[in-house]
């Protein structure tokens, strides 16, 4: 890979953006790595941390290559780039995106994608592509999910940024810590994660991602039935024991990567 780079230290595996002279720009050769990476994450892997390499997370796609194609390009780009932000949601492991810098358009899309995410104090969200006659109408699909309406055409109309503490509150962003404390701040979610079995929570992200869109009894009818085949699992009936017995259980089905 030429634009990403890839750490595999079980339990975590480390996927980072490499174009730090172009600000980690999504480029479509870039996209098609992160497809490649999270693919490939390895089963004895329980979490995906998304990082950047350089000042900015990411200023989202590549303009230089944008300019003057044929519409078939465009619809190529965009098809990796909802490609990308699906595999996401499709594999077993959570992804927590860490924030320590710029994250805009597809760049915020990114992050918007990813299951969690910590940002670092100083870093700043934005969807400017209104300024430049190109609508960021793929991000508003993540972020609209994230934010709701109203605070996601605030920032597709504007194109303003907003800081890391008010995407906190608005629902982007999960943590935000001073930027010396970013890692530690990733490490403690990591292992608050990955205390509990992968298999479930594979199970767990795969239903969320499913139900999330559903209306209440559609939902409640694929949720009940993913419960009942989690709980004859050998970690559920473990889980319930451990607990009924006072002790830590031992989980005993590993995770699994992405079919297909």
């Amino acid at each position: 890979m030429r634009h990403v780079r890839v750490s595999n230290q079980p339990p975590v595996t480390t996927i980072t953006l490499a174009r730090p002279e172009r600000r980690n720009a999504l480029s479509l050769a870039m996209m098609g790595e992160l497809i490649e990476a999270f693919r490939s994450v390895p089963a004895d892997s329980q979490v995906v941390v998304v990082r950047g390499e350089g000042p900015a997370f990411s200023a989202g796609h590549d303009l230089s290559e944008m300019v003057g194609r044929d519409p078939g390009f465009y619809q190529r780009l965009f098809d990796v780039c909802t490609q990308m932000m699906e595999t996401i949601h499709r594999i077993p492991q959570p992804v927590i995106a860490r924030v320590h810098g710029v994250a805009t358009a597809a760049g915020c899309q990114l992050v918007a994608s990813c299951d969690l995410v910590v940002a670092a104090d100083v870093a700043t969200f934005a969807t400017p592509g209104v300024k430049i006659g190109l609508f960021c109408s793929t991000p508003m699909v993540p972020i609209s999910r994230a934010v709701g309406r109203k605070r996601a055409l605030e920032m597709l109309l504007t194109g303003e940024p907003i800081s890391a503490e008010t995407a906190q509150a608005w629902g982007l962003v999960n943590r935000v810590v001073p930027a010396d404390a970013l890692d530690a701040e990733v490490d403690r979610l990591v292992a608050q994660i990955t205390r509990y079995s992968p298999t479930v929570i594979g199970i767990g992200k795969e239903a969320f991602y499913s139900q999330i869109e559903l209306d209440e009894h559609r939902a409640y009818d694929l949720t009940k039935a993913v419960m009942s085949s989690n709980a004859s699992l050998a970690d559920a009936q473990e889980g319930m024991c451990a607990f009924l017995e006072k002790r830590t259980p031992t989980w005993q089905t590993p995770v699994s990567g992405e079919e297909g």
